[in-house]
């Protein structure tokens, strides 16, 4: 392998798709030279001029940058991503994060997800967000703060900000009225 392809791999140079693959031994895939998955072992890539090559030489291609230029169907994809965000909810997930993680502009996956879910994919995090709060503030006594923390929003002030806009009702207001001390009543 040449250091022009190596260093392309190292700084995932889109210049570079097209011109050459790059497939790992110890994963049994393929990518471009662009895909932002980990960076493997010099010593286990091996280099294919074209896509054909690594496929013959059993490769499979690689799920993120889909070097056999095969996309997954709109709904399909964006299914992906809605699992990705239910999963990582608590994460500090924003557009630019999906967008990186899902290969693709975060114009591309706003617009595709908006279209197909009706809203957008902040729109959905916050909800998510915003139901888990609810199930720790009725479930639990943790801190208004621990709570913001345990379900992605680092910000207490932001937290309680948020769910108000959401629900009508301040943090506090929510467990009094619908936590064990509501119930209690």
């Amino acid at each position: 392998m040449t250091g022009e392809f190596w260093k392309a791999i190292v700084e995932n140079d889109s210049r570079y798709d097209g011109k050459f693959f790059y497939a790992v031994k110890t994963t049994g895939i393929f990518c471009r030279p662009s895909c932002k998955s980990k960076l493997p072992n010099k010593e286990h890539v091996r280099i294919f001029v074209n896509k054909q090559d690594a496929i013959s030489a059993s490769y499979r291609p690689c799920k993120r940058c889909r070097p056999d230029g095969a996309r997954l169907p709109d709904e399909e994809w964006v299914q992906h991503i809605t699992q990705h965000i239910e999963e990582n909810y608590a994460e500090p997930l924003t557009l630019a994060v999906l967008a990186d993680h899902f290969y693709a502009s975060v114009y591309h996956l706003q617009r595709t997800f908006k279209r197909l879910m009706g809203f957008t994919p902040l729109t959905y995090l916050q909800q998510l967000r915003i139901d888990a709060a609810k199930q720790l503030l009725t479930e639990t006594d943790l801190a208004m703060n621990a709570i913001a923390i345990q379900v992605g929003i680092p910000s207490a002030a932001h937290f309680a900000t948020l769910f108000q806009k959401k629900t009508g009702l301040t943090p506090t207001e929510f467990r009094h009225a619908y936590g064990r001390a509501g119930q209690t009543r």
